[in-house]
C-alpha cells in the first residue's frame, strides 16, 4: 500500500487514549499506523508536564518549544490531539460522552491516577457496557510495588537486565536507551488486540493490566531457566560477560575492532558469530586463505576446543580484522556462509540502507509545528492492510473542531466558550 493512503484495517475502530511517553504512546502508534482512530487527550493546564517528550530532543532546528520535541512527533504519529481538563464538571461530562463512543480507553499512568479521577473500569464500564481498558504503568495496580512510580531505567533493573549486560570483573552496564519502554509499548499493543479480539467474539469489554517490569522480566528467559533448573546465579566467575554468546556457546562470537573506513569515524567494528563446527571450518578456511595459518589448529576443529582457548582465539580473529575494514571483512565472512556485518550506526542504516529504504522504515510524514520530518515505521508489511503514516503528532488542540464538533455535535460557539473556561 503506498504511503500516503490512511489503513483501513483498524479504521473501525475509536480509542480515547491518555497514554504519554512511549511505554503507553508506542502502543496505540501501532493502532493509528493501521487506521484506528486514536483520540490522545492532554490537559491544557498541564501542557507537556504529562509527556515530557514534547519538548526533548532531538530537534529539526534550532526551534524549541513543547510542539517541537521529535520523540513525541515520534510516538504520537497519526493520532488526533484534543485538550480537555478533566478535572472540571464539563470536562468530565464530555470525557464521559467520548467514551461513550469509544472502543477502548487507554493510559500508561502511575497506578492509581484514573481511579483517583473516578474512572476506574467500573465506573468506565457503567458509560459504556462493553468499553476495553487497557492499563500500562511500572508495576502493575497488585502486588507489594502498586503504588511505587518507576521510569525506564528503573524498569530494567528491577527486572533485572541491568545485570545482564557486563564484561567479566565489570559492573553491571545496562542498556543505555529506555528499551524496556519498547517493550511495555509491544505488550500494550498486543493487549489491546488481544481484547478487541474477545470482544468482537463475545461483545463483552474488560479491563487489562499490563505491567513494564513484568514484560521486560520475559526478556530473561534463558537466565531465569539457568537459575531454576540447574541452580546457576547469572553472576558468577567469567559471567556475565555480554561479548560472548552464553546460550548456546558459540565461539568465536564477538564483537571485533576493525579498520576505521576512510572519512568516517575513528573506529569501526565487526560482528562475527560461528553458530557451530561448520561455521568454524568455512571461517577457518577464510582465514587460511589469507595466511593465518594458526586457524588450521586441529583444537580449533570442535567447539569445546575453541571455547577453552577463547581469548587467544579472539586476539587472532581481532588481529585478522584489522586487516581492512569491517564491511569487506563481512563480504568475505558472509562469501563463506559464515554470519557477519559491520556494526552500523544509526546513520549509516538511515541513509546508506538499501534495504531499510526498500522496506519504508522510516516514512516521511508532516507536522504542523515541525515541517516534514522522518519518523520510525513499522518493521512488517500487510499485502491487504498494510499500515500507513502521513501526518505528525497533533498539536496541543489541533482536533478540538473536529473531536467536539463533528463527533460530540458542540456548536462553535459552544467550542469557544469551552475555550475561555479553560475546559479545553
Amino acid at each position: 500500500m503506498p504511503h500516503h493512503v490512511k489503513s483501513q484495517a483498524l479504521s473501525h475502530l475509536r480509542i480515547c487514549d491518555f497514554t504519554g511517553q512511549l511505554a503507553g504512546a508506542g502502543a496505540t502508534k501501532f493502532m493509528a499506523a493501521f487506521g484506528a482512530e486514536v483520540i490522545r487527550i492532554e490537559d491544557p493546564s498541564n501542557h507537556g508536564r504529562w509527556d515530557i517528550l514534547r519538548g526533548m530532543p532531538p530537534y529539526v532546528d534550532d526551534r524549541r518549544g513543547p510542539e517541537l520535541g521529535g520523540p513525541f512527533n515520534n510516538h504520537n504519529v497519526g493520532k488526533l490531539g484534543i485538550s480537555l481538563n478533566i478535572k472540571t464538571e464539563k470536562g468530565r461530562e464530555l470525557f464521559e460522552r467520548l467514551v461513550a463512543i469509544s472502543d477502548c480507553v487507554t493510559e500508561n499512568f502511575s497506578s492509581g491516577v484514573m481511579r483517583s479521577w473516578g474512572y476506574d473500569y467500573d465506573a468506565l464500564k457503567e458509560i459504556k457496557e462493553d468499553i476495553i481498558y487497557v492499563s500500562n504503568c511500572g508495576f502493575g495496580h497488585s502486588g507489594p510495588y502498586e503504588k511505587f512510580k518507576t521510569w525506564g531505567p528503573i524498569v530494567q533493573a528491577t527486572s533485572g537486565l541491568t545485570m545482564s549486560s557486563a564484561i567479566p570483573d565489570q559492573p553491571p552496564a545496562g542498556w543505555g536507551y529506555s528499551y524496556m519502554d519498547h517493550t511495555g509499548a509491544y505488550f500494550m499493543a498486543m493487549a489491546i488486540m488481544l481484547a478487541i479480539h474477545h470482544r468482537n467474539r463475545t461483545g463483552e469489554g474488560q479491563y487489562v493490566d499490563v505491567a513494564a517490569t513484568e514484560a521486560a522480566l520475559t526478556l530473561n528467559g534463558p537466565v531465569l531457566l539457568d537459575y531454576t533448573v540447574n541452580g546457576r546465579p547469572l553472576r558468577r566467575d567469567g559471567f556475565p560477560d555480554a561479548n560472548h554468546s552464553q546460550f548456546p556457546a558459540m565461539a568465536p562470537h564477538n564483537i571485533y575492532a576493525a579498520q576505521p573506513i576512510p572519512g568516517s569515524f575513528d573506529e569501526a567494528w565487526i560482528a562475527i558469530a560461528c553458530r557451530n563446527d561448520e561455521d568454524w571450518h568455512a571461517m577457518r578456511d577464510v582465514l587460511v586463505a589469507d595466511g593465518c595459518d594458526w586457524a588450521a589448529n586441529d583444537d580449533y576443529g570442535q567447539l569445546a576446543g575453541r571455547l577453552s582457548a577463547q581469548d587467544d582465539l579472539d586476539s587472532k580473529i581481532g588481529e585478522w580484522c584489522m586487516r581492512r575494514d569491517p564491511f569487506q571483512s563481512a563480504e568475505l565472512l558472509r562469501a563463506a556462509g559464515v554470519p557477519a556485518n559491520a556494526v552500523q550506526t544509526p546513520e549509516q542504516r538511515i541513509d546508506q540502507d538499501v534495504n531499510s529504504a526498500e522496506a519504508q522504515l522510516w516514512p516521511t510524514i508532516r507536522q504542523a509545528e515541525m515541517g516534514r520530518v522522518r519518523v520510525d515505521g513499522i518493521p512488517a508489511h500487510f499485502t491487504k492492510t498494510d499500515w500507513s503514516m502521513t501526518r505528525g503528532a497533533a498539536v496541543l488542540g489541533e482536533d478540538n473542531d473536529y473531536v467536539y464538533g463533528e463527533l460530540l455535535g458542540l456548536s462553535q460557539d459552544e467550542i469557544a466558550g469551552l475555550h475561555e473556561e479553560g475546559v479545553i
